[in-house]
C-alpha cells in the first residue's frame, strides 16, 4: 500500500527518460561539426573568390589599351542599320520551327512592303499585317555559322519545277556577300515545297546556276503556314568574308502559269547602299585571345562598357553530375540548412547569349566603374556560381570588363562528403549511445524495482516482517547496492525487535504469573485466617484485580502464541453448518439475555478446518456483537454458500465503525471500545485472533457498517471443501 501511494504522488519523469533526454544532449556535437563545416564553406567559397578576381584581372592585363578590340561596334544598336547576328543560346534544329528562336524574340526585323527595316518584338505588327511579299528575318550566330529564320510573307506560294532549268520562276531567296578576294558571291535557296532546301551559287542575272553542283554547306528547311512559309538555314561564317558584307532578298511568284517575278523584298536600305553590313555581336580577335589562354573548368565573358558581350568562352554554369556518393535525402537535408544564397538575375543564359546584359548587376556595375568585385549566386537552374570581375583600362578610362563564372560543384561536392561522414558516424555514435543508455536505464531500473519490491514485499500488509534480511544487489558495489544493504541492515534490526515484542508476552506471564500467584495465594490465606474479612469490599476488589490481570496476561501470551500454535494445526473436512448450528444453541445458554438468529444457506457447508480454532474466532465475533449491541436487538449470525468459499457474517445493532480504523480494526491492539457494561477493560486481540484464524484457513475476514448505518456486520470467508473423508493435514 505504501508502494502504491509513493507511485501516486510522484512527480516528474522516470529515471530511463531523465537519461534519454540526457542523452539528447549529444546532438550538438553533429550540430557544431556542421556548423563548422558551413564556415569551411565560406573559407572555400572566398578563396574560389579570389582566384576568380585574380584570373579575371590576368585577363583584363592582356585588354588593357587595346581599344581597337572594342571599337568595331557602334555606340549603340538602336538605330544603327545593319543585321545583327545574336549569340544563340543553345543548338538550332533545322526545322522552320520558332521553339529555338524563342530567346531572341524581341529581335525581330521586319523588310518589305516599302517601309525601312526595323526591329520589332513579339508584340510587334503580326505578319498578318504585312504586304504580300514582306518578311520577318531573325539572323543568329553559334559555332562560326550564320543562322537566319524568315517569317514570309505571301498568299499564293509557287515552288519550284525541277524539270525547269531556270531558277528564278518560282518562290526563292537570294543571298549576297563578299569574299575575303573581294568577289560578289552569289547564293540562291530554291524550294520545291514543304520540306529540305536547296542552295545554288547563281549567275550575274540571277537566273541559271554557275554549274549542277548544290553548295551543301548551306543547309535549309522551308514549312507552310497560313500566313505563307516560314525558312530557317544556316551558312558557314567563313563565306562572308572578313568584312561580313551581306544582304539577302525574297523573291515572290504568284502566277504558277507565267512564273513571272511579281515582286523582290530585300534587305537593302533606301539609301542606295548595296548590301548591309552583317554585325556580329562578338568580336573574333578578343574571342581568340579569350580562347587562346586555355582556362578550362570556368565560363570567361569580356564585356564592353556597353554592356554587351564581345567574347565568350568555356561554360561552367551547367549543372555537372556530383561525383558524391551523399544520398539524395542528404543532400536536400544539407541543402535545407546550408545559408540562403539569393537567386540571381544578374547574368541569366537568354541574357548573355542574346548578347547584351540588360539586367544591371552589381559585379559588373561595379567592375565598369573600375571596382573588381565577385559575388556568389544560386542560378534559376539552382546551380550555385561564382561571379568575379575585374575592368579593362585604356587611358584611364573604364573600356570594359571581364567576366569570370565558375560554378561550386567541387566545393559543394567536398563538403556533401564530410556532411555524409558526420552523419554517418553521428548516427553511428547516437545509436551506439542510445543503446548503452538504454540497456543501462532498463537494467539501473530494473535493480532499483527489484530492491523496491523486494523491500515492499519485506512487511505484508498487516505490518508483521516477512523476512529479515534482502537477497539482492546486498553485494553489488555502487550506490543501489548501499542502499540495499541499508535496507536490510534496518530490517534485520527491525526483526530483531520485533522477535523482542513477539516474544515480550510470553516473558511478562512468566514474569508477572509468579508475584501474581503470590498475592493471589496470599489474599486466599488472609481470607481463611480472618473469616471476618470475607465479605470485605477492598480484599473482594484486590481479588478482582489480580483475576483481571492474570486474564491480560493470559489474553497477551495466547495472542502472540496464536501464529505459531496454528503453524502445527491439524486441519480436516468439516461441515460447518452443523458446527454453527450447534454453536448458535450454546450461546443461548451462554448469554441468556441476549436474542440470536441464525440463518443458513440449504444443504452442507464444507470446509477444511480446525473445528475448536472455528469455535473460537465465533467466540470473538460473539464477544463483540454481545459487547456492542443494542439492548433488545437481535444478533444475526448467517451462514452463506457464495460459488467457491463459504461466508459466516455475524451481524449486530449498535454504533457503526469509525473511519479512522475501519481499515485497520483487525490489527492488533486495536479497539474503538471506551468501557462495557461489566466494567472489563479489552486491548483489541479479539478481531485480531479472527483475522489470524481465518487467514490460517486460507480465507478472509471484514468488517462494514450496515447499509442503513445502524450497525456493523463481519464477515468471514473460508474456502469450500467437498464432503470427502476426514483428511488430516499439516499446515
Amino acid at each position: 500500500m505504501g508502494l502504491e501511494v509513493t507511485k501516486a504522488n510522484g512527480r516528474g519523469p522516470r529515471l530511463s527518460t531523465k537519461l534519454m533526454l540526457l542523452g539528447l544532449a549529444l546532438l550538438i556535437v553533429p550540430w557544431f561539426s556542421f556548423r563548422h563545416l558551413v564556415q569551411m564553406e565560406s573559407f572555400l567559397i572566398q578563396g574560389q573568390s579570389q582566384a576568380q578576381l585574380l584570373t579575371a584581372e590576368g585577363i583584363s592585363t592582356l585588354l588593357n589599351g587595346r581599344e581597337d578590340l572594342f571599337n568595331d561596334l557602334p555606340l549603340s544598336l538602336d538605330g544603327f542599320e545593319a543585321l545583327y547576328a545574336h549569340p544563340l543560346p543553345g543548338p538550332i534544329r533545322i526545322d522552320a520551327r520558332e521553339s529555338d528562336w524563342a530567346a531572341l524574340a524581341d529581335r525581330w526585323q521586319v523588310f518589305g512592303g516599302g517601309s525601312e527595316p526595323r526591329r520589332i518584338t513579339s508584340h510587334d505588327s503580326s505578319i498578318d499585317a504585312l504586304p504580300d511579299g514582306a518578311f520577318h528575318l531573325l539572323l543568329g550566330e553559334r559555332g562560326n555559322q550564320l543562322y537566319a529564320f524568315l517569317r514570309v510573307r505571301d498568299e499564293s506560294r509557287v515552288w519550284r519545277n525541277p524539270n525547269l532549268l531556270r531558277l528564278d520562276n518560282a518562290d526563292h531567296i537570294r543571298l549576297s556577300y563578299l569574299t575575303d578576294q573581294g568577289d560578289e558571291g552569289r547564293l540562291q535557296i530554291t524550294m520545291q515545297g514543304p520540306g529540305v532546301t536547296t542552295a545554288y551559287h547563281m549567275d550575274a542575272e540571277w537566273k541559271f546556276a554557275e554549274h549542277g553542283l548544290p553548295e551543301n554547306r548551306v543547309q535549309g528547311y522551308v514549312e507552310e503556314t497560313d500566313y505563307g512559309y516560314n525558312l530557317e538555314f544556316r551558312m558557314p561564317m567563313s563565306m562572308l568574308g572578313s568584312r561580313r558584307s551581306f544582304g539577302l532578298a525574297v523573291v515572290d511568284v504568284d502566277d504558277p502559269e507565267t512564273r513571272q517575278i511579281r515582286g523582290i523584298a530585300q534587305t537593302l536600305p533606301q539609301s542606295g547602299r548595296e548590301n548591309f553590313h552583317l554585325v556580329v555581336l562578338r568580336s573574333p580577335e578578343v574571342l581568340n585571345i579569350v580562347r587562346g589562354l586555355g582556362y578550362s573548368g570556368a565560363r570567361i565573358l569580356v564585356i564592353d562598357s556597353q554592356r554587351r558581350v564581345r567574347a565568350e568562352a568555356g561554360s561552367s554554369i551547367e549543372p555537372s553530375e556530383s561525383t558524391s556518393d551523399t544520398p539524395g535525402w542528404l543532400e536536400r537535408l544539407f541543402d535545407m540548412f546550408r545559408p540562403n544564397v539569393r537567386t540571381s538575375s544578374d547574368l541569366a543564359p537568354e541574357d548573355t547569349e542574346q548578347g547584351l546584359i540588360t539586367v544591371g548587376g552589381q559585379v559588373i556595375d561595379a567592375a565598369l566603374q573600375g571596382q573588381p568585385s565577385a559575388v556568389r549566386r544560386r542560378r534559376d537552374e539552382g546551380v550555385e556560381v561564382i561571379m568575379a570581375a575585374h575592368p579593362i583600362v585604356s587611358r584611364n578610362q573604364v573600356i570594359g570588363t571581364v567576366v569570370v563564372e565558375q560554378n561550386t560543384d567541387d566545393i559543394l561536392d567536398l563538403q556533401r562528403d564530410a556532411l555524409g561522414r558526420i552523419v554517418l558516424v553521428s548516427a553511428t555514435s547516437l545509436l551506439a549511445v542510445f543503446v548503452a543508455l538504454l540497456a543501462f536505464s532498463v537494467r539501473l531500473a530494473w535493480r532499483i524495482r527489484r530492491v523496491g519490491s523486494e523491500t515492499t514485499n519485506a512487511i505484508d500488509r498487516h505490518g508483521r516482517l516477512k523476512t529479515s534480511e534482502l537477497r539482492h544487489e546486498i553485494h553489488s558495489g555502487d550506490e543501489i547496492g548501499d542502499l540495499a544493504r541499508s535496507v536490510s541492515s534496518m530490517l534485520t534490526k527491525l526483526h530483531q525487535h520485533t522477535q523482542f515484542l513477539e516474544s515480550m508476552p510470553r516473558t511478562l506471564r512468566h514474569e508477572i504469573n509468579n508475584p501474581l500467584n503470590a498475592v493471589s495465594t496470599s489474599l486466599q490465606n488472609l481470607e481463611q485466617e480472618m473469616p471476618a474479612m470475607e465479605a470485605n469490599k477492598y480484599l473482594e476488589s484486590a481479588k478482582r484485580g489480580v483475576l483481571r490481570i492474570g486474564v491480560i496476561v493470559q489474553n497477551l501470551a495466547d495472542a502472540a502464541n496464536l501464529e505459531d500454535a496454528l503453524e502445527s494445526e491439524e486441519l480436516e473436512v468439516v461441515d460447518l453448518h452443523e458446527l454453527l448450528k450447534s454453536y448458535v444453541g450454546n450461546c443461548h445458554n451462554a448469554h441468556p439475555d441476549c436474542q440470536f438468529v441464525f440463518r443458513s444457506s440449504p444443504g452442507p457447508a464444507p470446509a477444511r478446518v480446525a473445528d475448536y480454532r472455528i469455535e473460537q474466532l465465533l467466540d470473538k465475533l460473539i464477544d463483540n456483537a454481545v459487547d456492542f449491541h443494542w439492548p433488545g436487538s437481535p444478533i444475526r449470525i448467517h451462514l452463506d454458500v457464495v460459488r467457491d468459499h463459504i461466508e459466516i457474517t455475524v451481524a449486530n445493532r449498535g454504533p457503526p465503525l469509525q473511519p479512522e480504523i475501519e481499515n485497520n480494526l483487525f490489527d492488533s491492539m486495536v479497539s474503538q471500545r471506551v468501557a462495557t457494561r461489566d466494567n472489563r477493560l479489552h486491548f483489541g486481540l479479539g478481531l485480531y485472533v479472527v483475522r489470524v484464524i481465518a487467514e490460517r484457513h486460507g480465507g478472509s475476514a471484514r468488517a462494514a457498517n450496515l447499509t442503513d448505518g445502524s450497525g456493523v456486520a463481519i464477515t468471514v470467508a473460508l474456502p469450500l471443501a467437498s464432503m470427502a473423508p476426514r483428511l488430516r493435514a499439516t499446515g
